[in-house]
């Protein structure tokens, strides 16, 4: 009787941290770059009561034992790596990567970040760099007198700008963009502000040049819209909350049950 409180009580923790995901997906539905999140469960070890296989006489066993479950647990939070939509923004210095690959960032400590999301800005000494301020990698920075709607990227990352001063008629290359591709992107670590870090289990960063090895391309004026479906995640949503009232249910149940049999003693 105990042993069906404590299940139905994981199978609640276990539905409220899969809510607690799925309100993240559709808190960043419009976040440029995010990729959507998922929860894998698990089942909990088990209580042999009767091994399956245990000799009943001397010339037969026991064909199926008796396991007792102990509920769930969350196996994993798995971020889903798939395309998202690019969206028009007109913007000089928004980039879209279509296919596989992810922008390096430098952070403020000289550590490297990786990221899909494509807004990026010149700040005041020229150089691309992200809202935050971090710096794109490779380098891109503009010259002097450059015009800052004249900005082009080409679809295998190579960056030009016009700058009269330089030539009227021609824009001059200023830099090209690398893209990094991981052996496993979905063990890297999110740690905010759309950046994911390498772990080991990510394995080492594979540079290469948009549109040439696998690398996905570069779509100039275009950012990845986030990949969640709200559809799908208010499915999601209505799904984990009726599992949520059906673990209730066996708790209250089992509080039923416990309350007749104190009521046997009168």
């Amino acid at each position: 009787m105990v042993r069906s409180l404590w299940t139905g009580a994981s199978g609640m923790i276990g539905q409220q941290a899969n809510i607690d995901t799925i309100s993240n997906n559709l808190a960043n539905v419009n976040t440029s770059g995010y990729k959507r999140m998922r929860v894998d469960f698990e089942d909990l070890l088990y209580q042999t009561v009767k091994t399956a296989g245990t000799p009943a006489t001397e010339d037969t066993v026991v064909p199926v034992g008796i396991q007792m479950g102990h509920g769930v647990k969350i196996a994993d939070t798995q971020r889903m790596f798939t395309q998202g939509s690019p969206q028009n923004t007109e913007n000089v210095t928004d980039m879209a990567i279509v296919g596989d690959g992810f922008f390096r960032i430098q952070t403020y400590d000289g550590s490297y970040a990786y990221t899909r999301n494509g807004a990026f800005e010149v700040d005041s000494n020229g150089r691309m760099v992200t809202s935050n301020g971090y710096w794109l990698l490779p380098d891109i920075v503009m010259p002097e007198g450059f015009l800052p709607e004249k900005i082009t990227v080409s679809k295998d990352g190579r960056v030009s700008v016009m700058v009269p001063q330089i030539n009227e008629n021609e824009p001059i290359p200023v830099g090209q963009i690398e893209l990094y591709r991981f052996p496993n992107p979905v063990g890297l670590t999110a740690v905010g502000e759309n950046l994911f870090k390498v772990t080991e289990a990510s394995g080492d960063p594979i540079p290469g040049r948009p549109g040439y090895e696998g690398m996905g391309q570069i779509y100039h004026k275009f950012l990845e819209m986030s990949n969640v479906s709200v559809v799908r995640e208010m499915v999601d949503l209505i799904v984990a909350q009726r599992a949520y009232e059906f673990n209730s249910k066996t708790i209250q149940t089992s509080d039923s049950m416990l309350g007749t049999a104190t009521s046997l003693k009168r």
